[in-house]
């Protein structure tokens, strides 16, 4: 009984104990279950908006059912945009389900973790989103490490996210800044109005407004000036004279807006009939066979850099897959001539790695080709759709009717070209730096990306995968930030190409074995070109000469340690 009796009076003593450890934990739980639903505890942070409408100052609390790291998406509807930054009281917070950050990094606040997985940061107060950890996914595409690669709309702009890591912005004497990389070179310029671009592979280009026309100069390649020209059918039309080794000549382009920005898009002016598009996109009965001599390309300089660099088709089906082919050796020719004009030490590295000689002879056998069976497929889809569109083009714009002096606005209904769902596929038409990985790039005429993303985002840039390239350019496989108005000029040059080609197959049918078309005649669109504006030299010697001394500027900035 006595023992009985002990035992009943030990038992109050275990119960105050236990009350006594749990009080203040209960009491814990209640002061971070009470806390407000908004992270706005800390001072504001100015972090730019990463997709859409519903901020994280507005949602619930992390302790709330929704998770930030499992069945939730850190990059979907909820937004970074929120003033407020992630604070905690200490210690770790996490949501039901999951941590705040996946494994992909921890998200960084002013006053604590909000996950310990993984190795990135995630920094809230100063807007770097996926610093050097994984890919942080957005609402299409991905945002990759500062200046990386990324998709979706224009509300996940980030700023400036795609300049390359280990770059700076300088500003300069008398105006303007400009991005200097970590090597020292300049990588772009902006004054005045004006915009200068260096590649890794060298050149440039200078873009700028002249007397109400847009100026493109690209140094010892030329350049063109843009001027409106007419109103037709509810349809801006613009007129590029282009200068380059002394002789003009004129094209036409329509113009898009779209988004707040505009873009150009390459009118041919003159169609043919409409038979002869049909002929073009429609297999032929017997393929024909047409070899390197048929081709002309037998001693040709370029054909022995980068003949290696792809097979041409054996026999052709189709004339789109002879299409095809004329256009991959316009755009290796155009690659061959400016790596001559630039540096002929760099050709021939470029040739050597690319699967030439180096010289004027046969390519080299050995070594893969970079031009896989399945992305040629790919370009000849295009060309066959291209003709197929044209086709309807040329059936409905015949000429005549009144032209209005003056462009009148465009509807911003209405897409460009380059980000048309159904195109994806674009021949690079000139030297492009892209940025991959925080990480520069070049993409060389000849080379092809697959557009991933339709929708530019806030730096008008859309994500692409980089599917043929030469050694020295962009790992194949890469996924590339490019700028929106960079696909348009390919898309552009693509179509131009197309109409060059279209005019050689006029010539060659009915010759050595190829089938004989239809009726090759031309009939003028619905927009005739008007002839050279001849002042146009001058305004490109013009527009050099400043971008010259902006250059001096910029490296004399960069020199005396501008901030």
């Amino acid at each position: 009984m006595d023992r009985i009796l002990k035992g009943e009076n030990m038992l109050p003593k275990w119960v105050v104990l236990l009350l006594l450890m749990a009080v203040p934990a209960f009491a814990w739980g209640q002061k971070k279950t009470s806390a407000p639903a908004s992270h706005a505890s800390a001072p504001k942070a100015s972090a730019p908006a990463h997709s859409a409408p519903q901020s994280h100052a507005s949602a619930p609390s992390h302790g709330s059912t929704q998770s930030h790291g499992s069945t939730a998406s850190h990059g979907s509807t909820p937004s970074h945009s929120s003033t407020p930054s992630h604070t905690t009281t200490g210690g770790t917070h996490t949501a039901t389900g999951g941590t705040h950050a996946a494994a992909g990094g921890t998200h960084t606040t002013t006053g604590g973790s909000h996950a310990t997985a993984g190795g990135g940061t995630h920094t809230a107060a100063g807007g770097t989103h996926g610093a050097t950890g994984g890919a942080h996914t957005a609402a299409g595409g991905h945002t990759a490490a500062a200046g990386g690669a990324r998709g979706g709309s224009a509300a996940a702009s980030h700023g400036s996210t795609h300049q390359p890591a280990g770059t700076r912005n300088v500003s300069m004497k008398g105006g303007g800044s400009a991005s200097i990389r970590k090597n020292g070179s300049v990588r772009s310029i902006d004054r005045g109005g004006m915009h200068i671009e260096h590649g890794v592979h060298g050149g440039g280009r200078v873009v700028g407004e002249h007397n109400g026309a847009r100026v493109v100069n690209t140094g010892r390649h030329g350049g063109y000036v843009q001027r409106s020209y007419v109103n037709r059918g509810g349809h801006a039309y613009y007129s590029r004279t282009f200068y380059a080794g002394g002789r003009y000549h004129v094209g036409l382009y329509r113009g898009y807006g779209w988004g707040g920005h505009m873009y150009y898009g390459y009118y041919p002016g003159v169609w043919f009939h409409p038979g002869f598009y049909g002929w073009g996109f429609h297999p032929w009965g017997v393929p024909i066979a047409w070899g390197i001599g048929a081709w002309g390309w037998g001693g040709s300089p370029w054909w022995g850099f980068y003949g290696g660099w792809w097979n041409p088709y054996p026999v052709y089906a189709a004339p789109y897959y002879w299409l095809t082919d004329y256009l991959i050796s316009q755009q290796l020719q155009a690659a061959y001539a400016a790596r001559a004009e630039d540096n002929a030490d760099a050709v021939a590295a470029d040739a050597a790695a690319s699967g030439g000689d180096g010289g004027g002879g046969a390519p080299a056998a050995s070594g893969p080709v970079a031009l896989t069976p399945e992305v040629k497929e790919a370009i000849a889809q295009e060309v066959k759709a291209q003709l197929a569109a044209q086709q309807s083009q040329a059936s409905q714009d015949s000429g005549g009717g009144q032209a209005s002096a003056a462009p009148a606005p465009t509807s911003d209904t209405t897409p460009p070209p380059a980000l048309d769902p159904s195109q994806r596929t674009f021949v690079v038409d000139s030297d492009v730096t892209v940025v991959a990985n925080g990480q520069e790039c070049a993409l060389t005429s000849g080379d092809v990306i697959t557009r991933l993303t339709d929708t530019p985002d806030g730096d008008n840039t859309v994500n692409a995968s980089v599917s043929a390239t030469k050694k020295g350019d962009c790992a194949s496989g890469q996924t590339v930030a490019v700028k929106v108005d960079d696909l348009q000029e390919m898309y552009n040059h693509f179509s131009e190409n197309i109409t060059n080609g279209m005019g050689e197959l006029a010539k060659k049918q009915g010759t050595g074995g190829m089938p004989a078309a239809p009726d090759t005649g031309t009939q003028a669109g619905a927009v005739t070109p008007p002839p050279p504006d001849t002042s146009a030299a001058k305004t490109l010697a013009d527009q050099q000469a400043a971008a010259d001394q902006a250059e001096a500027d910029a490296k004399a900035s960069a020199a005396g340690g501008g901030q």
